[in-house]
């Protein structure tokens, strides 16, 4: 890690000098959102002062110069994800719409009664309930990739359930509740055996692994903006073209058309024909900043940082009496999610709180994943580039106090 200067990045992120209850804050709840660095802050407030303006359709200056920033986001994410073709990129509104897009779509086109549809045990609420709506409409059924103790997931199993019948398999790369990193490769490498094309969820892993999509030959990957230190409201749905080509569109409105008439709606080509209506421009275009970002500093050095800060923090959180880890794989990236025997989970959230501590108590949108483990939720802390040791054992201190103070 020659070129990564914790102390540079942390002065990028000026909510990191803020207050809370009188204590300097620790943000450890990067899994549901990332703070943003200046450079993104920044970015919002030049479109607005400088281009707002409506995108696509308009032959006016704003419009114009709009359209190219908007469009610029594109071409960034195709190189930052190494995708073949600009237009298998698709502007979402983030991680869940896109899955539902996918589900809709691909759904409407390819699945029928008695078909198959393979997810995992440790998904997100996201990548469940849009497939189980799609299999009440169309009667198929919901086949689950089960996991052990561990969380990991049991691949056996995994070859089991690939049949004739699957249509799709829609699987995490990064466990938002467990922190596992599955084996995509491999996951799609099977599934393509069987023709089966292959959904990933990477919102827990773009900002922290390096993804090449023609290298994993992955056929659909979704991500959000706002969990990879860009802004709200914006994601990405990846697609291959053979199957965005083959599939419907999603909404019906403005850009995604090319000619309307009462009797007959021609669709436009891609990727416009998945963007239906104005967008969030602003954070459409102000995604390629964070993007940018991440690449000054090089997803390698991210990586091996936060990989060292996350077997400190789960050392030291060790010393804790009483702690139980959730997720114990070898291969994990960036989350820690623990119980603590006799203490419920959002009592040691509020007393971390009133340290300045931030981090996420519950479910987190994994209750079939709580539920394997018979537990009601987790503390979770989830690290980011711009955490510190010096954070992680203020966690700690502060846990130990909650403990001595709950028991």
């Amino acid at each position: 890690m020659k070129n990564f200067d914790i102390n540079k990045v942390r002065a990028d992120f000026p909510i990191l000098r803020k207050q809370v209850n009188g204590k300097p804050l620790i943000y450890l709840d990067n899994g549901a959102t990332t703070q943003k660095p200046t450079k993104v802050i920044d970015a919002i407030v030049s479109y607005y002062s400088d281009m707002n303006s409506n995108i696509h359709r308009g032959v006016h200056y704003l419009s114009q110069i709009s359209t190219d920033a908007f469009e610029v986001t594109r071409r960034k994410v195709q190189t930052f994800i190494n995708a073949e073709y600009e237009h298998e990129i698709i502007i979402t509104n983030g991680t869940t719409h896109s899955i539902n897009l996918v589900a809709n779509c691909y759904g409407k086109a390819f699945v029928h009664a008695g078909d198959e549809i393979i997810i995992s045990a440790m998904e997100h609420h996201s990548n469940i309930v849009p497939w189980q709506m799609l299999c009440e409409e169309k009667d198929a059924k919901l086949k689950v990739i089960p996991m052990d103790e561990r969380g990991v997931l049991d691949m056996e199993a995994y070859k089991d359930l690939l049949s004739d019948r699957t249509k799709i398999v829609s699987i995490t790369y990064v466990s938002n509740a467990l922190g596992t990193i599955n084996p995509i490769k491999e996951i799609i490498r099977l599934a393509h055996e069987r023709n089966v094309p292959v959904l990933v969820d990477a919102a827990q892993a773009i900002q922290h692994l390096k993804i090449d999509v023609q290298e994993l030959d992955v056929d659909f990957l979704t991500f959000s903006g706002h969990k990879m230190y860009g802004p709200t409201g914006v994601g990405v749905l990846y697609g291959k073209q053979k199957w965005l080509n083959a599939m419907p569109p999603y909404q019906g409105g403005g850009d995604m058309i090319k000619d309307v008439t009462f009797e007959k709606t021609t669709y436009n080509e891609l990727p416009l024909k998945f963007e239906a209506g104005t967008p969030n421009i602003e954070a459409g275009i102000c995604l390629a900043n964070a993007i940018d970002y991440i690449e000054e500093i090089g997803l390698d050095q991210i990586k091996a940082y936060e990989d060292e800060l996350l077997n400190y923090a789960t050392t030291r959180l060790a010393e804790v009496e009483g702690i139980k880890f959730i997720g114990t794989s070898a291969q994990k990236s960036s989350v820690i999610s623990f119980v603590i025997e006799g203490v419920h989970p959002y009592d040691v959230g509020v007393i971390l709180d009133k340290l300045g501590i931030a981090v996420r108590t519950g479910h987190h949108c994994a209750q079939p994943v709580m539920d394997q483990f018979h537990i009601p939720g987790t503390v979770r802390a989830s690290l980011a580039m711009y955490n510190t040791k010096d954070e992680v054992d203020s966690l700690v201190e502060g846990v130990k106090r909650a403990v001595n103070m709950l028991k």
